[in-house]
């Protein structure tokens, strides 16, 4: 299960729509490790001029690349998570995400990060298992 849902705001969904602050409430709690490299992601970005800040970092166990994959594997949590920091997300492998301005999607540095010759050119052994 990706997200440890509240009863409350499980009552919310099925009665109709919930805030998205209360869904981001809710990743937050349940994937803390994804929430927090995203979200410095984010300030690192909104604190230069770089056109991208990006983690190269392996997660520190296998529980918390678990929460990084599915944070980014969900729409629903990416795009609110996108919406919520205000950045446009890409994903390489089983740790590389970059934060880009919305702004960037279409542009040649996003595209040249999201193209599949950066992908394979990404890719080495010790993500095989990822």
């Amino acid at each position: 299960m990706s997200l440890d849902v509240s009863p409350q705001l499980l009552a919310e969904a099925e009665h109709g729509d919930i805030r998205e602050e209360e869904f981001v409430h809710t990743v937050r709690t349940s994937l803390p490790y994804a929430y927090d490299l995203i979200a410095s992601l984010a300030a690192e970005l909104k604190g230069t001029t770089a056109e991208f800040s990006d983690n190269q970092t392996p997660p520190p166990s296998e529980k918390e690349r678990g929460q990084l994959l599915r944070a980014l594997a969900s729409d629903a949590i990416r795009t609110s998570l996108e919406r919520h920091f205000g950045i446009a997300l890409a994903f390489q492998n089983c740790h590389r995400v970059a934060a880009f301005r919305p702004a960037a999607r279409g542009g040649e540095t996003y595209g040249r990060f999201t193209s599949v010759r950066s992908q394979v050119l990404n890719q080495s052994p010790e993500f095989r298992d990822c």
